[in-house]
């Protein structure tokens, strides 16, 4: 597993013989990686010659300084857990990132602007923006992306299919605790009783009528509710509890 803290050897990388006509899987992170992420990492080692990861906390889709702040970072564990999976881990900074002080940036006029994008202003900008260059950089063949991130995997393969980038956006199931909460890297802020708590909010997605119903019994559950919506038979929803927000969506 080889690391690059630097695009300028990343680059040089990809150009080599070692990628020269094989099949790349991507995994693009923030890093605090749990048995989701490790998922992705096991079906792209499955379906392609080299798995590529990318770990870095992007800070033009946080909308929140303090969200920004206490994000999770846990290089050492992150590579652990990828060990025997990747072939490179990319580890950019910012100024690698963004050189041009993120003056360049995709915009997408419609399904961004509801739900996570109506609370959270430019959010799905800084996704997109960052998922585009990436994209670019590692050149895969496939990416993963999981499926409790709905909107935002929508709006990545939206985005590949306007553009005509060369690369298949694969949907991979969303990987839950066995209460069925849906492992994320923000439930490590819950404190016990909160995290306990947590695991009512898909079982009350799931098991309400509507949309309505389900925000209504999530707030009568102690949640702070953003939005539950329903979307081609799927109910979204986002919460906050303990001041830690969550997603999460269930088929109907």
């Amino acid at each position: 597993m080889n690391l690059y803290r630097n695009l300028a050897e990343w680059r040089a990388a990809r150009r080599s013989e070692a990628f020269a006509g094989r099949s790349v899987g991507f995994v693009p992170t923030m890093g605090a990686l749990h048995a989701g992420h490790r998922a992705l990492l096991e079906r792209a080692r499955a379906e392609n010659d080299k798995v590529v990861l990318s770990i870095f906390v992007n800070p033009t889709q946080f909308n929140d300084a303090g969200d920004l702040a206490h994000y999770p970072r846990s290089l050492s564990a992150d590579l652990a857990l990828a060990t025997g999976l990747v072939d490179a881990v990319i580890i950019p900074t910012e100024p690698e990132l963004y050189p041009d002080a993120y003056h360049y940036r995709v915009t997408e006029i419609a399904l961004s602007r509801e739900l996570e994008g109506e609370h959270r202003p430019g959010h799905f900008d800084g996704v997109l923006t960052v998922v585009l260059k990436l994209l670019n950089l590692v050149q895969p063949t496939r990416a993963y992306f999981g499926e409790k991130d709905w909107q935002q995997l929508w709006l990545i393969r939206g985005m590949v299919d306007a553009l005509f980038l060369p690369c298949a956006i694969v949907a991979c199931t969303t990987v839950r605790d066995g209460d069925g909460l849906a492992l994320s890297s923000r439930n490590k802020r819950l404190s016990a009783e909160a995290r306990k708590q947590a695991a009512e909010f898909p079982r009350l997605l799931a098991s309400s009528a509507d949309a309505a119903a389900a925000a209504t019994a999530l707030t009568q559950a102690g949640f702070s509710v953003d939005y539950v919506a329903d979307r081609a038979g799927v109910r979204l929803g986002a919460v906050r509890l303990q001041g830690v927000r969550l997603i999460d969506n269930v088929r109907l």
